[in-house]
């Protein structure tokens, strides 16, 4: 007998339900998240079939304790798209309802009718989960301190122009270590013109500026000193304040992001794979980690080199009906392997002659600049598949012979 099975997750229980060949429902359980919940399930399915492995669960999330539970336990854990379940609905009823109950047969039912289509999910190392939670954080903090540095830098604008110039023509601007030490202690135009210079210098040798201190204190002295717009004491003085808070909360983001890349920094230098993909170019320890994380070290996950593109959106989408024909990309796909693959291809144009080569012809071809750079994006996922596969480091020459054939077909930007 051939059996399927469903869980409905949730915060507080789950719904399980069992189903044979035929559709019938053949056992159905509600279990708490915890120990004795996972225990209640597993029986539940020993119960329905000896080797309770042979029965699939399908669900719609692949983080949770509970489906650690199950993977630990050797149960095969199918992870179905939340958007794919939810247009199963009304194949056998026009009306659409929902129930946890409900959902967990319906699950089951996708496993039943289209379970060749849907893989179970790959079995990863705790070493790669952990590389991949810890670059997804670091990813996420990264971006709460950009989106914290723009607040800042337009409350700045409204009363303290000086402070938003003074550090605009160097990388990180206000984010900069010297510059937030500055600003905490000049968070107001009265403040910042109170400074000598010699406290400027103390300010920017204690944030770790090595070079040239003298000038770039006489530089933010003369730039502090010049006549501006002014708003008057009282509202300087409350945005004062505002600034303040946001810098404090901009230095513990910034300080957050650096804990967590020394986290993911110590991870993946231990894992096996990762001289593999830092052999790559334009590949640098960030890129390098997130896209260990993303991918994972299951060498059964993409069987070809195509199965990797798609996953990473590196592929086009055709749409063909009758007379129309349109080539576009993957809008619907992972964003960390989207944004990744786009700095990998653009990184790499400076440090590799056959990327820059590539990219060229595509632009000749009438690519535009994204499109060509997802070819170069797909062009590195083919040796990448191949030196994961074989356990060998890039190799320029192999990767972009010169007896290359160009390709003249285009991909919508």
């Amino acid at each position: 007998m051939v059996f399927y099975a469903g869980l409905d997750w949730g915060e507080s229980h789950h719904d399980m339900a069992v189903i044979d060949r035929r559709g019938d429902l053949v056992s159905h359980v509600r279990v708490a998240d915890d120990v004795n919940g996972l225990s209640e399930l597993l029986g539940v399915l020993r119960a329905v079939k000896r080797n309770r492995r042979a029965i699939p669960i399908g669900i719609e999330t692949g983080q949770g304790l509970m489906v650690a539970g199950l993977r630990k336990a050797g149960q095969p854990v199918v992870v179905l798209n939340p958007t794919q379940v939810a247009n199963y609905r009304s194949r056998t009823a026009v009306q659409r309802k929902k129930s946890d109950r409900g959902d967990a047969r319906l699950l089951a039912h996708v496993l039943r009718v289209d379970g060749d289509a849907h893989r179970p999910a790959p079995t990863l190392s705790e070493q790669a989960v952990a590389v991949r939670d810890l670059t997804r954080a670091h990813r996420l903090t990264q971006r709460a301190g950009l989106l914290l540095a723009g607040r800042l830098r337009s409350v700045l604008r409204d009363y303290y122009p000086a402070a938003v110039t003074a550090w605009a023509h160097l990388p990180g601007g206000i984010t900069r270590p010297e510059a937030r030490f500055v600003l905490s202690a000049a968070s107001t135009p009265a403040r910042a013109a109170r400074l000598t210079t010699g406290r400027l210098e103390t300010l920017l040798t204690a944030a770790g500026r090595t070079r040239l201190i003298t000038a770039e204190a006489a530089r933010l002295h003369a730039l502090f000193h010049t006549r501006a717009l002014r708003q008057p004491p009282t509202i300087e003085e409350a945005m004062g304040q505002h600034a303040t808070a946001l810098l404090a909360q901009l230095d513990a983001m910034l300080k957050s992001a650096q804990s967590l890349w020394t986290h993911v920094d110590i991870l993946a230098e231990r894992h096996p794979h990762t001289p593999i993909y830092r052999s790559f170019p334009g590949l640098g320890p960030v890129l390098a980690a997130r896209l260990l994380g993303e991918l994972g070290d299951d060498p059964a996950r993409f069987p070809s080199a195509r199965n990797l593109r798609a996953f990473c959106a590196a592929t086009p989408i055709t749409w063909a009906s009758g007379t129309s024909h349109k080539v576009s990309y993957r809008r619907k796909s992972n964003p960390i392997l989207a944004e990744t693959g786009h700095l990998w291809a653009f990184s790499a144009l400076t440090c590799s002659p056959g990327a820059r080569g590539l990219y060229d012809r595509r632009r000749a071809a009438g690519d535009r600049h994204p499109a060509a750079l997802r070819r170069v994006y797909a062009h590195f996922l083919g040796g990448l598949h191949f030196c994961l596969r074989t356990g060998t480091s890039y190799d320029e020459g192999r990767a972009f012979p010169t007896t290359e054939p160009q390709s003249t077909a285009t991909v919508d930007a």
